[in-house]
């Protein structure tokens, strides 16, 4: 293998990665195991964990370890990164995916569906990357944080005013730890996708009007699939992007562009 593409290895390395057991998470799951790093999936519901760990051992050969746990609880988060340490001693690279929505007018949300997206998609986030970067720093090896943002951490969208607002935070997090946490050669970077069919966004998919709206303002001409986060997520987790940090990369066939 040549340099450059030895660069792009990430053998002996571990990565957590939460929501990693279907859509986007299990696309970036899977590619960070075909590069060589054995990989730790989070999310609530250990049937589909397991799912996802035969599919990644189908595609990639490696075998996962999974975790079933919630990032909104503290305690959860805990137990998460203690996991991980005790399986593996060590954690290289951080992958933020968990989150949820509430597709909702923004004057008929609720004080409780605001506090359980944000609980999710910015205070898991933020807490659970505090908790890795301790570990991180004191192992004196750095490390990378890769977050998940949104098309809607830049513009309005409308009925998903809560989630829009904690993905924004997000980007915003993403330059904050970015320039506090370089000098522990911590890097962090995020990744905005497009419109992508997941659990998440299933609803829209089910509006014929909807896509072909989205098809129409997308110049690539097609929605994404979670393969086309691979290729992203490896460079950003890899030696081969050592100089970028505080990123925040589109995946969006051209969306922001247009």
């Amino acid at each position: 293998m040549s340099p450059i593409l030895d660069s792009f290895s990430l053998d002996g390395k571990v990565s957590l990665v939460t929501g990693g057991s279907r859509g986007l998470g299990l696309g970036m799951a899977t590619a960070l195991a075909e590069a060589g790093s054995e990989v730790v999936l989070v999310s609530r519901t250990k049937e589909q964990l397991e799912e996802a760990r035969q599919t990644i051992k189908a595609q990639s050969g490696k075998d996962a370890h999974v975790i079933a746990g919630d990032v909104a609880n503290l305690n959860d988060i805990n137990a998460i990164v203690e996991g991980t340490l005790k399986k593996f001693q060590h954690i290289d690279i951080l992958i933020n995916n968990a989150g949820i929505n509430c597709r909702k007018p923004f004057m008929e949300i609720t004080p409780e569906e605001f506090d359980g997206v944000m609980a999710v998609n910015i205070r898991a986030v933020y807490f659970l990357s505090q908790r890795v970067a301790r570990h991180m720093i004191e192992r004196g090896q750095g490390g990378n944080i890769i977050h998940t943002a949104s098309l809607s951490s830049f513009i309005g969208i409308s009925n998903i005013s809560v989630y829009g607002s904690t993905k924004g935070a997000v980007a915003s997090l993403t330059k904050q730890m970015a320039v506090e946490l370089a000098p522990h050669k911590i890097r962090v970077n995020a990744i905005a996708p497009g419109y992508f069919e997941t659990s998440l966004t299933q609803k829209l998919f089910q509006d014929e009007k909807r896509v072909q709206w989205m098809l129409d303002r997308t110049p690539l001409g097609r929605t994404g699939k979670p393969d086309d986060l691979k290729g992203i997520v490896v460079f950003l987790a890899s030696a081969a992007s050592d100089y970028t940090t505080g990123t925040i990369t589109f995946i969006d066939g051209g969306w922001m562009a247009s």
